[in-house]
């Protein structure tokens, strides 16, 4: 077989291989090649982790320490000293009370403080109330005792339209007092006596004198026409002593009491 003239005329190509030493080239800082640059994470990594040295001098060091949301630490050491007795409030007291008497089966009771008069019959039921009234032109004509304090009825004689009348307390037999203002209710007209006006009084009590003994004493001023005329229930005040009552609390309840304390 014979060959073209065109065919005796090429040369064979040699293809060779690129190097893989061969770097890419790159064109104005950007690099030809999809894949990331290759970065030593060896090295990165021998460099956090502490040498064993460190570990142990880190491990003697550790401890735990706990604390809040805000970071205060939630622990608090109380040193006392021998016979110092440490303060507990009395609603946990009274909270230990309470399951201590479910714990042995005994009915439980609450004890409630209460201002007892230390007079027997209020004043306005006296049989000589119209006639005191005449001669003092003010008197107390009754008390009423409830949680929050104490109210009292006042009757007056109207000598004129403009007056004031006003109660004078102590809870620690004088050594100091308050005083508060009496408020117009009602005229009205006792049977057989004067025209008189009605006034009320409130006397706040403070629960931390609420306990068994405690004692509560006012007097009444009535002030009409620059003159004033006094109540003290003939010298001797009226008094109000402080005792308690125990109320039982129904099985049903008991449950429901503790966990509202």
């Amino acid at each position: 077989m014979s060959r073209s003239k065109t065919d005796s005329g090429k040369r064979p190509v040699k293809i060779r291989p690129p190097s893989p030493k061969t770097a890419p080239r790159q064109t104005a800082g950007r690099s030809l090649s999809c894949e990331p640059p290759t970065k030593s994470i060896i090295q990165r990594r021998t460099q956090s982790l502490p040498s064993p040295s460190e570990r142990r001098r880190l491990s003697r060091r550790a401890s735990v320490r706990f604390v809040d949301s805000l970071g205060l630490d939630l622990e608090n050491v109380k040193v006392f000293k021998s016979g110092e007795d440490p303060f507990v409030p009395e609603h946990v007291l009274f909270r230990l009370l309470m399951n201590a008497e479910l714990a042995s089966s005994k009915r439980m009771e609450i004890s409630l403080p209460y201002l007892k008069p230390m007079f027997s019959v209020q004043p306005g039921d006296c049989s000589n109330f119209t006639e005191r009234l005449g001669c003092q032109q003010v008197c107390l004509e009754r008390v009423l005792c409830y949680e929050p304090g104490i109210i009292g009825i006042v009757q007056v004689v109207n000598l004129a339209f403009e007056k004031e009348v006003s109660v004078r307390y102590s809870f620690t037999n004088w050594k100091s007092c308050s005083e508060t203002k009496a408020y117009w209710v009602a005229s009205k007209s006792i049977s057989n006596g004067p025209c008189c006006d009605t006034f009320r009084f409130h006397l706040p009590v403070p629960p931390y004198i609420l306990h068994p003994g405690a004692v509560l004493e006012f007097a009444i001023c009535y002030e009409v026409m620059g003159v004033q005329f006094w109540d003290n229930n003939g010298g001797q005040n009226y008094k109000l002593t402080c005792q308690s009552y125990k109320l039982p609390v129904p099985k049903e309840c008991e449950d429901s009491m503790i966990h509202f304390i």
